[in-house]
């Protein structure tokens, strides 16, 4: 299910909350009292403590001078963050429960077998997007046989285990699904529907860097995406390995989430 218009609001509003308290605390550890540049010819900076008493900075305090800008800085920081955090917990209290996609869900059934739905619900979207047919790649005879939780067939264990974290996440994916790009068939290993705005993203595994040729395939493969809109980082995601450093699944939920929400 896709984080919804009240899920991602939320997840600002805790971002905005951690990051309030972690510049505090940053704040804190800076020296007390403020600054003020003076814009002439050359620019003048003065250090304003106890009482606003003033002092003259020369480039023999520009470590002083570092930490005061920085910590004008996290001061106009926290001060925009809680006028968010502010606007965004309102927002979140007075949210309605009932969307306009739910119209159709909360029907009475005497009603809802006679209508038909006006906008499609997230889960709806999902399901008319994967039962849509298309031909996957073909296997070589000789190809190892690996399966995901969803009984596909894929070509190594790594995408086994990039499939099934979409899988267990409730992230729409295709394996292998043709695009045409400059008259050419592409097979990406995953095309993937990101439900918060519906957009179709495509993600490669790159799984063999230290092959050279296979480095150049990659990077001709990557510039026809963007020939084609699909900008890397926009709609096309690129994880990588090689022999000898092979993925760090520490962060690959991570990534997942963030992009793919």
């Amino acid at each position: 299910m896709a984080n919804t218009v009240l899920d991602v609001m939320r997840a600002r509003y805790r971002l905005l909350m951690k990051s309030i308290n972690s510049l505090e605390a940053k704040e804190k550890e800076l020296p007390d009292g403020s600054i003020i540049i003076r814009l002439q010819n050359r620019n003048k900076y003065y250090y304003c403590y106890n009482n606003h008493k003033q002092k003259y900075l020369n480039h023999k305090d520009t470590a002083l001078i570092r930490q005061l800008v920085q910590k004008d800085h996290i001061n106009k920081a926290i001060k925009a963050a809680k006028h968010e955090a502010e606007v965004l917990k309102k927002d979140i209290i007075g949210y309605p429960k009932d969307t306009m996609e739910k119209v159709y869900e909360t029907l009475p059934e005497e009603r809802r077998k006679y209508a038909s739905p006006l906008i499609l619900s997230d889960e709806e979207y999902a399901k008319a997007w994967l039962a849509t047919p298309y031909e996957a790649k073909p296997f070589g005879k000789d190809a190892p046989e690996y399966y995901t939780m969803k009984g596909e067939r894929v070509r190594s264990k790594i995408e086994v285990i990039i499939a099934d974290r979409l899988y267990i996440k409730g992230i729409p994916y295709k394996y292998e699904c043709p695009v045409v790009i400059d008259g050419v068939v592409f097979h990406p290993d995953f095309t993937i529907l990101r439900l918060s705005d519906r957009k179709v993203l495509y993600h490669e595994h790159c799984g063999k860097m230290g092959d050279t040729g296979y480095v150049e395939d990659m990077i001709d493969r990557v510039n026809k995406y963007a020939r084609a809109q699909i900008f890397l980082g926009d709609r096309l995601f690129c994880t990588f390995e090689s022999e000898t450093q092979p993925i760090d699944l520490s962060w690959l939920d991570d990534f997942i989430e963030k992009n793919y929400r």
